[in-house]
């Protein structure tokens, strides 16, 4: 059961990591009903999608290196919580605000509380190991 547990804790994180990236892409496709042109276009895609080059390199790392991932997902939804808030200062809130905040951030949070409980049940293995 113990062998079962883990395996659940180990990949949980990174499948959903993986999915939440794609999530994130699918999003920025809205870039092609703004009529950019070409390179607008392309440059559109790419600014979209800066969030999931930097996390894509952060789950490469948090891969072998949980305590990272834990960090890292859970900045992220902070950071795209404050930019929320940023944005309805600016623009007035809008209800729709709290949807995103819970679909980005909340799923954010839970991939970093996953990969910390990866990192203290390997560290905890480990600790017992040297006993």
């Amino acid at each position: 059961m113990e062998k079962k547990i883990g395996r659940f804790v180990y990949w949980t994180p990174r499948i959903l990591s993986i999915l939440f990236l794609i999530f994130l892409a699918l999003m920025s496709l809205d870039v092609f009903d703004m009529k950019l042109g070409f390179w607008g276009t392309i440059i559109g895609l790419f600014m979209h999608n800066i969030p999931v080059f930097i996390l894509t390199i952060l789950l490469i790392i948090s891969w072998k290196h949980e305590i990272v991932g834990g960090i890292a997902f859970i900045l992220a939804g902070i950071l795209y919580i404050a930019i929320l808030l940023m944005n309805a200062v600016k623009t007035g809130f809008k209800v729709y605000y709290l949807a995103w905040a819970v679909q980005i951030s909340g799923i954010a949070f839970f991939i970093g509380i996953m990969f910390l409980v990866g990192w203290f049940k390997k560290r905890k293995s480990v600790k017992k190991s040297l006993l």
